[in-house]
C-alpha cells in the first residue's frame, strides 16, 4: 500500500516506488483503483503475478476525508478545472449551513445513481469522457451513470477562508503536478493548466466576488468507483451553490460491513 501526494499521478507514485526499491526492477506492478492528481492517499499496488489478479482488486469499499468548497464551481468538479463562480454567493451562518449540508448529504447516502464526472477516464464508445469533453462533443452522447454505495457521508466541521488564501492555496495544489510534456499523456495540454491559473487569477482580482468562502470537510466510506468530486458537486447543487472538491483524501481501502458498521478486511 502506498501514499500518493498531491500533484502524483497513480503511476508515478508507482514508479517513484520502485526507484527506491532496486529489487523491484523488471517485476510487473499495477494500481488497483485510481486516484486523481489533486487527490491524496492510500494506492494499493500489485507486484509481480498478483498483477494478474488485478479485477479482483476493482469492487473493494473505498473510505475518505474529504472537503467542498462553496461558491465556485468547476467543470472537473474540483481544483484543476475551468472555474464557475457565483457572484453573489449566499452569505448565512455556519449553523444554518451546516443544517443545510447535513439535508444534502442524508439526501446523498444509500444506494444512489450517480453521474460520471465529464472529466474521467470512463469510456463512451470506445472513448474515455474527458476527451469528449475537451473536445466540446458532450451533446452527442448520453452521460453514464453508475449505481454506488454510500455507506455513511458525514458533515465534520465547516471553516471560512479569504479569498486570497483560497487562491493562493488552489495554485499550490495546481503548481504540485510536474509539467506534462509528453502529448498523449497531456490532458486537454498539460492539463489545460495555463488557462485554468488565469481562472484563479480573475477570481482573486474580481472585487465583485465574496471575501471568504466556506468549506466543509466530510468523511465518507462508499463502494468502489464512488467519485468525491461528483459528490462534492452534487452537495453544491443540493443547496443551490457552486461547489467543487477542494481536497480528497483516501484513508481506507477493503471491505465494509454495512450491517455491523466494520471493516471486514482491509489493505
Amino acid at each position: 500500500m502506498l501514499d500518493k501526494a498531491v500533484g502524483e499521478t497513480p503511476l508515478s507514485c508507482a514508479e517513484a516506488y520502485r526507484a527506491e526499491h532496486p529489487e523491484l526492477n523488471g517485476i510487473p506492478m499495477a494500481y488497483a483503483g485510481r486516484l486523481d492528481p489533486m487527490a491524496s492517499g492510500k494506492l494499493l499496488v500489485l507486484l509481480d503475478e498478483e498483477c494478474k489478479n488485478q479485477t479482483a482488486y476493482h469492487g473493494l469499499d473505498k473510505a475518505y476525508r474529504f472537503s467542498v468548497l462553496f461558491g465556485i464551481g468547476s467543470d472537473s468538479h474540483d481544483v484543476l478545472g475551468r472555474l464557475q463562480t457565483d457572484i453573489a454567493v449566499k452569505q448565512v451562518s455556519e449553523k444554518t449551513l451546516s443544517a443545510d449540508i447535513t439535508t444534502a448529504a442524508t439526501a446523498l447516502t444509500g444506494n444512489i445513481e450517480l453521474p460520471y464526472p465529464h472529466f474521467s477516464a470512463k469510456t463512451v464508445q470506445g472513448k474515455p469522457l474527458h476527451m469528449w469533453t475537451l473536445e466540446g462533443r458532450l451533446d452527442e452522447i448520453t452521460i453514464p451513470t453508475k449505481e454506488s454505495t454510500v455507506y455513511s457521508l458525514q458533515l465534520d466541521s465547516i471553516e471560512t477562508k479569504s479569498r486570497t488564501a483560497v487562491c493562493s492555496e488552489a495554485r499550490t495544489k495546481i503548481d504540485s503536478i510536474p509539467e506534462v510534456t509528453e502529448t498523449r499523456k497531456a490532458l486537454g495540454n498539460d492539463f489545460r493548466r495555463v488557462d485554468i491559473r488565469q481562472d484563479w487569477e480573475n477570481v482573486l482580482h474580481n472585487q465583485a466576488l465574496p471575501d471568504s468562502y466556506h468549506i466543509a470537510h466530510f468523511t465518507c466510506l462508499a463502494s468502489s468507483g464512488t467519485y468525491m468530486r461528483t459528490l462534492a458537486h452534487l452537495i453544491g447543487q443540493k443547496i443551490n451553490a457552486a461547489s467543487l472538491a477542494w481536497s480528497i483524501h483516501r484513508t481506507k481501502i477493503g471491505t465494509y460491513d454495512a450491517a455491523s458498521a466494520v471493516w471486514r478486511a482491509e489493505f
